[in-house]
């Protein structure tokens, strides 16, 4: 049991939209209990009682677009300055001499970024499967999520266009549509749990259009909603993806995705910055999702996705980091504030407020995942909080409106403590499970051998 007593400042994302001062939550097993003012301690040798008067307390956020291998080619000078294809075609090759090692490492990396900054869901898109690689992909990832307490949905995805057949990826990190749909079903069997507190998730998630043919994105959109998972992949994050959709299918990316079946409240797409009138209203018909991705937008230039008129309109949307080569950071509540500043370049002022940011990463992110159970307090929810000491120099002179503090001001983005499925994950902004300074020193040597084999 865990009771956070006299919480400065709670803010629920419930569908009343309460934000309660001085309250306590009890956690029991990995659920919240009970709210209220004045809880007394149960009479049980086993809880631990943290004092928030200091603390803003959220609900955990959730990441709904990665890749985490990335981490090992974070800003690398070759790229700093290119655009998604020239970036893409730089990397791939330098990303075929990922190990079962290093998916181990920068997942844990990746992983306790997130933890350290609020984040206790996060989804993952891995796609590259060397024909060298050894081992179980999907399984290592769990392990690492597991080691560093985070709760995981990562996507099996793919590629099956490689450079002989006019994709951008070498023709060694891709599968034939066979090896594919033969692994997914084998992923699914083996490590999806279903029940709405799960730790291991699964979802399907093709590369793009521009790196998957047409008949792995039909297939894997049957074996999904065989098995009710959700569907992702990216879309409309360029113009240059605009223009190959064009000219390879007659048709935008969007319009292919509907001839694909690739429509519906299961299906979420990351990016979708260029999305027209007519496309954002198909979305919204259609229950359509969208993983907004704000820093890796204005990292590789793509542009500002449409996000005020996506909410005005009701369209899910959620919050992504994107991979830590476009992004170079997993840094959720980072996020989050830029998301909020973004759309102010593009609509003014009150483009996003503060607590609209907050939404996306919290209830938002769920509502794309299908997890019913998270992104908002409420007494018998799933117990994952993200807690934020205010009462520190960065916020100092802030706290009129405490929850907004968080995305406004601070330096810092770390959390005091996260709580996930009920279990303290970071402590006094230390993990729990990991040893930060042996996990640094381990992903630098491996991303060095990487980057010098290349």
């Amino acid at each position: 049991m865990i009771l956070l007593k006299n919480c400065y400042y709670i803010a629920t994302f419930n569908d009343k939209k309460e934000e309660l001062e001085g309250y306590d939550i009890l956690i029991e097993g990995n659920i919240i209990k009970k709210i209220a003012k004045g809880i007394e301690p149960p009479n049980h040798k086993d809880v631990e009682l943290i004092d928030c008067s200091n603390h803003v307390v959220i609900p955990g956020m959730i990441n709904t677009h990665h890749h985490m291998y990335q981490i090992l080619t974070r800003n690398l000078k070759g790229v700093q300055n290119a655009k998604l294809f020239d970036w893409l075609v730089y990397l791939y090759p330098i990303w075929a001499r990922i190990d079962e090692e290093a998916v181990y490492y920068s997942t844990l990396l990746a992983t306790a970024e997130l933890l350290k900054t609020g984040a206790t869901t996060t989804s993952d898109h891995h796609y590259l499967y060397h024909r060298k690689f050894r081992g179980d992909l999907m399984k290592t990832q769990f392990e690492a999520a597991s080691k560093s307490g985070i709760r995981f949905v990562p996507s099996r995805g793919s590629m099956t266009r490689g450079k002989s057949k006019g994709g951008l990826p070498p023709d060694e990190v891709v599968q034939s549509t066979d090896e594919v749909i033969e692994d997914t079903l084998r992923v699914i069997e083996e490590y999806h749990d279903p029940s709405p507190l799960s730790m291991k998730k699964i979802i399907l998630a093709p590369c793009s259009p521009f790196s998957v043919d047409k008949d792995v994105m039909i297939e894997t959109a049957k074996i999904a909603r065989e098995y009710h998972l959700v569907l992702h992949t990216h879309l409309a994050e360029t113009e240059d993806e605009d223009r190959y959709c064009v000219e390879k299918y007659g048709k935008r990316p969007l319009a292919l995705m509907e001839e694909l079946g690739w429509l519906g409240p299961d299906v979420y797409f990351a990016h979708g910055i260029w999305f027209n009138d007519e496309e954002l209203k198909l979305l919204k018909e259609t229950d359509t999702g969208v993983s907004h991705c704000p820093t890796s937008n204005m990292r590789l230039g793509s542009g500002i996705a449409r996000i005020r008129e996506m909410i005005d309109m009701g369209i899910r949307v959620g919050l992504g980091v994107d991979g830590s080569a476009s992004n170079d950071t997993s840094d959720m509540l980072g996020e989050v504030r830029n998301a909020m500043l973004l759309q102010r370049v593009k609509y003014g002022s009150a483009g996003l407020t503060a607590r609209e940011a907050l939404y996306l990463a919290t209830r938002g992110g769920a509502e794309l995942l299908h997890l019913e159970k998270l992104g908002y307090i409420e007494e018998g929810m799933g117990a994952d909080l993200a807690l934020f000491n205010v009462n520190t120099l960065q916020y100092a002179g802030s706290l009129s409106d405490p929850l907004a503090a968080l995305v406004f001001t601070g330096y810092n983005h770390e959390v005091d403590y996260t709580i996930v499925n009920g279990k303290i994950v970071v402590r006094k902004g230390e993990l729990v499970s990991i040893d930060e300074e042996e996990l640094t020193k381990k992903v630098n040597k491996i991303s060095k051998k990487i980057l010098q084999s290349s």
